[in-house]
């Protein structure tokens, strides 16, 4: 049986992000390395100011949805409020060993191992650098 890749014409096409999680970094420029070199995202945009820390950037995850994320310093108004560290989200993946794998070689502090669950996810849990909660998991939700 032969496979064939999906091309530009025949892949699904993933549709743009409607729900975007916030996080607040007091090193931003650390968090974005983290997520795009360890958990896998795509940067679509990063705004960094003349110093090099980031104002704004928006990641992919390249299997649907976005997060945003900035420095603490560039946050306002109720935003301004929130503390670096204090976030918890779900990344839905088929490459949860992979992930698995890239976040110990990091030494990123898994929160919860590797294990599967009783409604059907292969999932864990681990704390980015500055101690943000991500779940990574197969369980895409209830239909």
């Amino acid at each position: 049986m032969t496979t064939t890749e999906p091309t530009a014409a025949t892949a699904p096409a993933v549709p743009s992000p409607t729900v975007w999680p916030a996080l607040r970094y007091d090193d931003a420029p650390g968090g974005l390395r983290f997520l795009v070199d360890v958990l896998g995202f795509r940067e679509a945009l990063v705004v960094p100011d003349d110093s090099g820390d980031i104002t704004h950037a928006e990641l992919r995850w390249p299997e649907g949805g976005g997060v945003m994320l900035g420095s603490t310093k560039y946050c306002e108004g109720p935003h301004g409020e929130m503390r670096p560290g204090t976030t918890s989200v779900y990344l839905v993946t088929d490459q949860v060993d992979a992930i698995y794998q890239r976040v110990q070689a990091a030494g990123a502090g898994i929160a919860r191992e590797l294990e599967d669950t009783d409604y059907g996810s292969h999932t864990f849990t681990l704390r980015d650098p500055e101690g943000n909660l991500w779940t990574v998991g197969t369980y895409r939700g209830a239909p």
